[in-house]
C-alpha cells in the first residue's frame, strides 16, 4: 500500500536528473539512488510489475517506503556526486554500492618531484601537489591519463627519480612517446613545462587538442578506415567529457584580477553595452521535491566575485517546479526592494537558464522600470548566451576569458543556491523526526522548535524542560521524551 505521502508526490515528480532519498516510518532514510530522469526513476518503484518481478530485497525496500525527497541537479554526472556523497552521510541500510567510503577518481601530479607524473588517486591531502577531478568515469579519466601522457611525452615509470640504469630496462620513449628524462634527453624546465600543458589540457583550457583529434578521426571516416575511426571517436568522447566536467560539475580555473577585467570588457563589446560593467548580479535555483524550493543571488565586481554581496532566497509563491516562475518571483523581490530600500543597481543581470528562465527575468525587469538594465541567460547545455530580441544565441570560444567570467559567476550562483538547498535539506530531515510523534500538530512543532532550537537539543533536553514550552503539558512532555528516546535507540540498532 502506497503512503499518503508517497501518492501525493508521485505526480509532482520532475523530468529532470537528480538524487532521491526514500524514508521509513520513523523518517530514518533507508535508500539514495540518482536518475537521469526522477519521474521516470522513483514512479518505477511504485509499479505493479515492479513488485511482482522484484527481488525481495526490492519488496523489502519498496514495503518500507512511507515517505522520499528529491534533489534536482543540472546533470547525471552531477547527480551521481552528490548521490555518493548523501550515502557517506547518511548510510542508508539498503544502499549498497559506495558504502566503502568510496572516492572517484582524480588525477594527482607533484610539481615538487624530480620528474613528475601523473597518478590517478581517490584521496586529496594537502601535500602541495595538483588534483584534477574528481571524475564520475573512471574509465574516462585514465583513458585520460594515458592521453596525455603520451600526447605531452610524461613518464609512466615507477622510480621516484629514474636514472641510466632504470632505462636499460625501459622502452617507453620507444613505445610511448616518453620524453625519457632518464637519459637526459630533455631538460627539467622543458619537461614541467610539458606538465603544466597537460594539466591545461585537463582543465579544458586547450580545446585545440581535442578539435585536432575529432579532425584526424573524420580524415580516417573519409579514408573508410572504419576501425581506426572508432578507435579516435572513443577517445575524444571520453576526453570531451573529462575536460568538461570541471566546467559543469565542480567550478571554472581561478581567474587573476587583470583577466577578469579583460574577460568583463570582451563581454560588454560583444554585447554592445555602451557602460563598463562593474557590477553584475547573477541568479540560480534550486529545487527540492518542488517545497523547500531556493534561488541564489551573487555578485561580482570587475569580474571577480564579491561573497559579501550575496544572497539566498526562499521561493515563496510557487509551489511546484516551475524554474522560470520561481526566478520571476526573487527577481521581482530583488528589484522592488532597491526600488524602496535604495543602493546600487547592477550593470548586468545574469539568470542560469535558457530563453523560458530569462523571458520570466526580462519581464519583472520591464514591469518594475528597470529595463535599461542589460539580462542575459547563459544556458549550460552549450554555454549558449542568450540575449533579448536576438534570433540567435550568443558562443565564445572555449580559451575566451569572457565565457570565464560568465562561468565563474554561474558556477557560483549555483553553489551558493546549492549550499543553502543543503542546509535547508538537512534542517528538514532533522525536524521530520518529529512529524511522527502521536499528537503533534504544526503548532506544537513550532513552539518546541522556537522554545529549543533545535531537535538535537530536544532530544538532551529533561522531561521537565519540555513540559515548560507552552502548549505541550505533563503527559504531552512524557510522550515526547519516550518517543525520542526510542527513536535514538532504533537508529543505534540499524
Amino acid at each position: 500500500m502506497l503512503s499518503d505521502k508517497v501518492r501525493r508526490k508521485l505526480p509532482e515528480l520532475p523530468d529532470k536528473p537528480g538524487c532521491y532519498l526514500m524514508r521509513d516510518r520513523r523518517g530514518k532514510i533507508i535508500y539514495i539512488g540518482k536518475a537521469l530522469s526522477l519521474r521516470k526513476r522513483v514512479q518505477s518503484y511504485f509499479r505493479t510489475g515492479t513488485w511482482v518481478k522484484a527481488d525481495p530485497k526490492l519488496r523489502g525496500l519498496i514495503r518500507s517506503v512511507d515517505d522520499f525527497d528529491i534533489l534536482v541537479t543540472r546533470n547525471e554526472a552531477e547527480a551521481l556526486l552528490t548521490e555518493g556523497q548523501l550515502i557517506k552521510d547518511y548510510k542508508p541500510r539498503y544502499n549498497v554500492d559506495m558504502r566503502d567510503d568510496k572516492r572517484f577518481l582524480m588525477l594527482k601530479i607533484d610539481p615538487a618531484e624530480p620528474w613528475p607524473q601523473f597518478k590517478a588517486v581517490r584521496l586529496r591531502k594537502d601535500d602541495g601537489a595538483v588534483y584534477l577531478g574528481p571524475y564520475v568515469n573512471s574509465v574516462a579519466t585514465r583513458a585520460a591519463m594515458d592521453f596525455v601522457e603520451k600526447t605531452f611525452g610524461l613518464r609512466k615509470c615507477r622510480p621516484l627519480n629514474p636514472g641510466p640504469e632504470d632505462h636499460r630496462h625501459c622502452i617507453n620513449d620507444i613505445v610511448r612517446y616518453c620524453s625519457a628524462p632518464c637519459v637526459g634527453r630533455i631538460p627539467r624546465p622543458d619537461y614541467l613545462q610539458k606538465v603544466e600543458s597537460a594539466c591545461a589540457f585537463l582543465r579544458g583550457e586547450t580545446p585545440v587538442l581535442l578539435q585536432d583529434l575529432r579532425e584526424r578521426m573524420e580524415e580516417a571516416a573519409g579514408l573508410h578506415k572504419f576501425e581506426e575511426a572508432a578507435a579516435l571517436r572513443d577517445t575524444w568522447l571520453m576526453l570531451k567529457e573529462i575536460c568538461s566536467q570541471r566546467a559543469r560539475v565542480l567550478s571554472t580555473p581561478e581567474m587573476k584580477t587583470v583577466d577578469a577585467r579583460v574577460g568583463v570588457e570582451e563581454l560588454r563589446l560583444a554585447l554592445g553595452i555602451p557602460s563598463p560593467l562593474r557590477l553584475m548580479e547573477c541568479y540560480d535555483i534550486s529545487n527540492i521535491s518542488g517545497k523547500h524550493s531556493v534561488a541564489s543571488q551573487v555578485c561580482a565586481v570587475d569580474g571577480v566575485p564579491a561573497p559579501a554581496r550575496y544572497r539566498h532566497y526562499r521561493i515563496k509563491t510557487v509551489h511546484q517546479s516551475d524554474d522560470p516562475a520561481m526566478m520571476a518571483e526573487v527577481i521581482r523581490r530583488r528589484f522592488e526592494r532597491l526600488r524602496t530600500e535604495g543602493g546600487v543597481p547592477p550593470d548586468l543581470l545574469i539568470v542560469d537558464g535558457g530563453l523560458t528562465q530569462l523571458n520570466a527575468a526580462q519581464g519583472e525587469m520591464v514591469r518594475l522600470g528597470y529595463e535599461r538594465i542589460p539580462v542575459i541567460g547563459l544556458a549550460k547545455r552549450y554555454e549558449e548566451i542568450h540575449v533579448p530580441g536576438s534570433p540567435l544565441p550568443l558562443r565564445f570560444p572555449a580559451d575566451s576569458k569572457a565565457l570565464y567570467v560568465l562561468q565563474r559567476i554561474r558556477d557560483e550562483a549555483h553553489r551558493f543556491a546549492l549550499a543553502y538547498h543543503r542546509t535547508l535539506r538537512a534542517r528538514r530531515l532533522r525536524e521530520s523526526v518529529i512529524d511522527e510523534i502521536p499528537g503533534m500538530g504544526d503548532k506544537r512543532k513550532a513552539a518546541l522548535l522556537t522554545h529549543f532550537g533545535s531537535v538535537r537539543r530536544l532530544q538532551r533536553a529533561r522531561e521537565e524542560d519540555i513540559a515548560a514550552v507552552p502548549g505541550i503539558g505533563a503527559a504531552m512532555a512524557a510522550e515526547i521524551a519516550g518517543w525520542l528516546h526510542r527513536k535514538e535507540r532504533d537508529t543505534d540498532g540499524v
